[in-house]
């Protein structure tokens, strides 16, 4: 009975931090950078996924970053590379989870990543 308590408190001890720690880790990189993507463009206006609970405030100016995919060869594994598409500016915040915004520079699509760098 009482190895069964200490196999308990050595889990509770170990276990227990572990599965909070992704939600830690992920605390510190939004103090750090806000990311989020492009839902929607519509005669110029553009939705993005991120907003009040992401720390999104009108006048932000975001990166946008395009994934495209880079195969060396038929048949192989695909890669992917990042390449800088331009800059948008958050207009308005929606709600906790998005945000309109405008074309700085580039051209920007659905599915692009969008995000702040915070210094």
């Amino acid at each position: 009975m009482r190895s069964s308590h200490i196999l308990l408190a050595a889990f509770l001890a170990f276990a227990v931090p572990a599965a909070f720690a992704p939600a830690a880790a992920q605390g510190i990189q939004h103090s750090l950078l806000m990311r989020g993507h492009i839902v929607d463009i519509t005669d110029g206006v553009i939705t993005l996924c991120i907003g009040r609970a992401d720390g999104a405030t009108p006048g932000q100016v975001l990166d946008v970053a395009r994934v495209v995919p880079t195969n060396p060869a038929p048949k192989s594994v695909p890669t992917f590379t990042r390449r800088d598409i331009g800059h948008v500016r958050i207009d308005s915040i929606v709600d906790e989870h998005f945000a309109r915004a405008s074309i700085v520079s580039g051209a920007p699509q659905v599915h692009d990543i969008v995000e702040l760098r915070r210094k």
